[in-house]
């Protein structure tokens, strides 16, 4: 993203000027207070809105539609149709007949530990296997870029946990690459190599965290005394960007940063 703004019919401005690189294999979080641009952001990566200003410039082989996935912060899945047919959909929009999409789809819900319920329809399931699903329609396409909208923000910690610990698990063996959204400092130290930290008023790039703690982690790594730092660290980058001064119209800091 190359000095990418977004201001919207009624006169709100959502992002200006964000400068932010994604690199290949990345497992980046988005990370900042409400209304500071992170799912507008995620959005116009997604070809689903438009930047007013700036620029998206993909590096490499161009990219398909279908080499983005998209998981939203609500499963959206169908209520009239079962697991597998809500799995089946982005490959059934590429025109692949229910029966060639078979293999595609029972591999990703054997992936997200959901088989057997491929006849089961939504209001039967947990959130947590509601969530499953939508990552596995997300990942069926195999996609190279996921975008994810905070997609256990509702969930319970117990299953939050596990949803993590099985998200890091597919990144890692699929190798695609990771855009999270997400209010939680704990939940972007234990998922990302990267966490980039947001600021509001308008929404805009404050600082970045490496987090260069190996994988796989799991839950050992989240009692370590190098996870409580990590998540220190954010804080406090998270901490100087709520406090951090509105940019005048000019576009400079109405103080000192």
């Amino acid at each position: 993203m190359r000095a990418v703004g977004k201001r919207f019919s009624n006169g709100v401005t959502a992002l200006e000027r964000v400068d932010l690189t994604l690199r290949e294999g990345d497992f980046l979080s988005l990370l900042g207070p409400s209304g500071c641009g992170k799912s507008t952001a995620l959005r116009i990566v997604a070809g689903l809105s438009s930047p007013t200003t700036g620029l998206l410039d993909w590096r490499g082989p161009p990219l398909a539609r279908t080499d983005i996935g998209f998981v939203f912060q609500e499963p959206t899945l169908m209520p009239w149709a079962n697991v597998f047919d809500n799995v089946w959909l982005p490959l059934r929009l590429k025109g692949v007949s229910r029966k060639d999409a078979t293999p595609a789809v029972s591999e990703m819900l054997e992936r997200v530990h959901l088989t057997g319920f491929e006849d089961a329809v939504p209001r039967e399931l947990s959130g947590g296997m509601k969530m499953r699903v939508s990552i596995a329609r997300g990942l069926v396409t195999k996609p190279r870029v996921l975008l994810m909208d905070e997609p256990f923000a509702a969930l319970d910690e117990i299953t939050r946990f596990t949803l993590n610990a099985d998200l890091l698990e597919l990144w890692q063996d699929e190798q695609f690459t990771v855009i999270f959204v997400t209010h939680s400092v704990f939940e972007s130290v234990f998922l990302s190599n990267r966490i980039v930290v947001m600021a509001a008023r308008p929404g805009r790039v404050f600082g970045e965290v490496a987090v260069d703690a190996p994988y796989p982690r799991d839950e050992a790594f989240r009692t370590s005394p190098e996870y409580a730092a990590l998540c220190r660290k954010t804080s406090d980058v998270l901490a100087g960007a709520m406090t951090a001064p509105a940019l005048t119209k000019a576009g400079a800091f109405d103080g000192v940063h």
